[in-house]
């Protein structure tokens, strides 16, 4: 019994369960739009049940990619693989049983969903291989998050309207953001082995002069979707308080000190995306 809540303890880790904060509020937030209010409690159960178990899958298959690179580092060595808390057979199982639920959540919502299901797995899974060919890697990784709102609009509606895709960008560039200040920690370790990052490829000052660029652009284009879609002040409030809350995230990173690198990454960026949704349903469900 003990080995068994030994390993869900190591998979709840290994999957980061408690940041999947990250992107569902920006899920649901594109699921309030296409339903210009509350979606069918059938409709969020299968949202959510597909946002968690695409990111579990994500992260676990993320593990086995980078399995040898974790062991080689001393900031993540201690992770379930290379610790051998978790078996890579138990890994790889775990990929395709979430995989699976994925699949079967986005049939649950409707035809075009299931049918793009494939596609958004290929998207969220092959990020884990982008760092070893490209510095662009965390405008990737954005892209892995960014498709979650035009997923669910997908998933509400049964058919895209361009204008989610302004969401999907903001998110790119707010993940791609908070992804390469993560990414400063690992400089040192990524020169040394050639894996790319804009850290590794500009160095950390600048680096941090592109995050600082990249969450500049989600918040025109987090003003640009409230433009397209006539929400009021509410929404345009909750802007301003995303703008003020990465204002405060950047003020804790310097190229001289990381040290307060956890906070701004966890804290601040779960913060920001339910304040957005919570702003956004509000000005959605007022002015219906």
């Amino acid at each position: 019994m003990m080995a068994i809540f030994r390993s869900l303890g190591a998979t709840f880790e290994m999957i980061k369960w408690e940041h999947s904060v990250f992107a569902l509020p920006f899920a649901l937030t594109g699921a309030t739009l296409a339903a210009r209010g509350l979606p069918s409690a059938a409709q969020l159960l299968w949202i959510v049940v597909a946002m968690i178990s695409a990111r579990s899958a994500a992260m676990a298959f993320n593990r086995l990619a980078d399995a040898a690179i974790d062991a080689a580092n001393p900031r993540t060595r201690t992770r379930a693989l290379p610790a051998g808390s978790l078996t890579p057979r138990f890994v790889t199982l775990f990929v395709a049983v979430s995989s699976a639920i994925f699949m079967f959540a986005a049939f649950q919502l409707n035809r075009l969903a299931f049918a793009l299901s494939p596609l958004a797995l290929a998207i969220i899974l092959l990020y884990s291989y982008t760092k070893r060919f490209t510095r662009w890697s965390h405008i990737v990784l954005g892209l892995a998050l960014g498709i979650a709102p035009a997923a669910a609009w997908i998933g509400v509606q049964g058919s895209l309207d361009a204008r989610i895709l302004l969401l999907t960008m903001a998110v790119t560039f707010w993940v791609a953001g908070f992804d390469v200040l993560y990414s400063c920690q690992d400089y040192e370790f990524d020169s040394q082995t050639g894996l790319h990052s804009v850290p590794r490829h500009f160095g950390v000052a600048s680096a941090l002069r592109f995050a600082r660029a990249f969450h500049l652009i989600m918040l025109v284009l987090l003003v640009l979707l409230a433009r397209s879609f006539a929400l009021g002040p509410l929404a345009y409030f909750g802007i301003a308080t995303v703008a003020a809350l990465l204002v405060y995230e950047h003020s804790l990173v310097s190229a001289h000190d990381l040290s307060k690198l956890n906070a701004a990454f966890f804290t601040m960026n779960g913060v920001i995306s339910v304040v957005f949704f919570v702003f956004v349903a509000a000005d959605v469900l007022v002015r219906r």
